[in-house]
């Protein structure tokens, strides 16, 4: 069974809606890959056009199986201090066709591009752009990066 990792290079967003009546947004990025979830650093003050360059990575299970869930979700949120954070908009990126090279190729690439930022019913609210690569790492690799060991016999 294919396995990787997946990694996701957050570089900005352009045209946000602004959530807050007073003052700039403060915006961030919940990424999430199946069950997991990791959060971006706030970009205080940047309003509307926020840039982050940050990169997170997901481990990938199952690499093999053409899953049609294989999607990558970037909610934006507006951080605020008194209240809840604000949905700003998200953004979906189906990553099936970059872990499907990966698992054939060893590596698989989505170069930095500009995703449609949409609320619920689909209203676009701006563009962030994102960068997604997806590397295979056979089972052997990933017991020896957690400290495994493995023993192979010579013939």
């Amino acid at each position: 069974m294919a396995k990787g990792i997946l990694e996701v290079q957050l570089i900005d967003a352009k045209g946000l809606q602004d959530t807050d009546a007073l003052g700039e947004m403060d915006p961030y990025v919940m990424i999430q890959y199946r069950n997991q979830e990791q959060k971006s650093s706030v970009a205080r003050g940047q309003g509307r056009n926020p840039s982050w360059n940050e990169t997170f990575k997901f481990q990938v299970q199952n690499a093999g199986a053409a899953e049609h869930h294989q999607k990558l979700v970037l909610r934006i949120m507006d951080e605020d201090t008194f209240t809840a954070d604000d949905f700003v908009g998200q953004a979906t990126i189906n990553v099936a066709d970059v872990i499907s090279l990966g698992v054939e190729k060893g590596n698989g690439e989505l170069h930095p591009s500009k995703y449609s930022v949409v609320l619920a019913d689909r209203t676009y609210c701006g563009e962030i752009r994102v960068g997604v690569k997806f590397t295979l790492k056979m089972e052997e690799e990933i017991t020896e990066e957690f400290g495994g060991w493995k023993h192979s016999f010579g013939h």
